[in-house]
């Protein structure tokens, strides 16, 4: 049996082969390779180019050329030495709106008992914060001509003794409101004419008329005092007789008083 002409399907992958430049033995990347015409094929019975020369340069290859792809390269750029000196503090901005007030955290865990503290300095002496008083007289009076003091012999009320008895006078402890009242009978026929003085200064006037009977009168004030104010309480005689009535049975003759409200300090 002869060999006979190849067949169809042989002719077109030689022809490819040949078109492709694929060969099964050939020079490796990296090799110089021999110049043939551009866009012509080679016949393996053409003769092998002349190599060239030495000194001259070998001419870039390809990479459609090449066997195989290369990789990308990427240049490398260190940015540490690109980077500039810190710059200056910048202005302070416009301050933002408040937020919304977040909802109450839990309640933390007590801590520990703290050390006893050292002991203060001792506070300023104790104070009255309040006065009162209250007194009678038992025996009737006439006044003398122009003012005369009424004094009592009598001692209802008086715990922090803020009423001079011998001298008829109360004596503010503290700064104050204070309220006063003074109860008299007067006498038959005769004026009833009483001040309740505050220090020299006649505060509020007590009054009756001459009357052929005898009566009771009272007067009430309210004053603000200072430590140490004085309030009491003193006859006038005027054109007529002055004086006012009482008995060593019952007592007609009473002056009281008592600290409303000490002012604060």
């Amino acid at each position: 049996m002869g060999t006979g002409a190849p067949g169809p399907s042989w002719t077109v992958f030689l022809l490819s082969l040949s078109v492709l430049g694929i060969r099964s033995e050939g020079p490796l990347f990296g090799e110089a390779v021999a110049s043939r015409p551009p866009g012509g094929c080679r016949r393996c019975c053409d003769s092998v180019d002349p190599p060239a020369p030495a000194d001259a340069a070998m001419p870039a290859a390809s990479p459609s050329a090449l066997p195989y792809a290369l990789p990308e390269v990427r240049p490398y750029i260190n940015i540490t030495i690109l980077k500039g000196d810190k710059g200056d503090r910048g202005p302070l901005g416009t301050p933002g709106k408040q937020g919304k007030e977040g909802p109450q955290g839990d309640r933390g865990v007590q801590g520990t008992k703290g050390a006893k503290g050292q002991a203060g300095s001792p506070g300023s002496p104790c104070r009255a914060r309040s006065s009162a008083f209250s007194v009678g007289r038992r025996t009737a009076l006439h006044s003398s001509e122009g003012f005369q003091p009424l004094l009592f012999d009598t001692v209802f009320v008086n715990p922090d003794g803020h009423f001079d008895l011998a001298a008829g006078h109360f004596t503010a402890p503290l700064q104050g409101l204070y309220f006063f009242s003074l109860n008299v009978h007067s006498w038959n026929f005769k004026e009833t004419y009483a001040h309740v003085m505050h220090n020299e200064v006649a505060a509020v006037i007590l009054y009756a008329q001459p009357s052929d009977r005898s009566v009771m009168q009272s007067q009430s004030v309210m004053l603000a005092l200072l430590s140490g104010d004085r309030v009491w309480v003193r006859l006038f005689k005027r054109e007529r007789d002055n004086a006012i009535y009482s008995d060593d049975v019952d007592t007609y003759i009473t002056f009281s008083g008592h600290l409303i409200k000490p002012d604060e300090d």
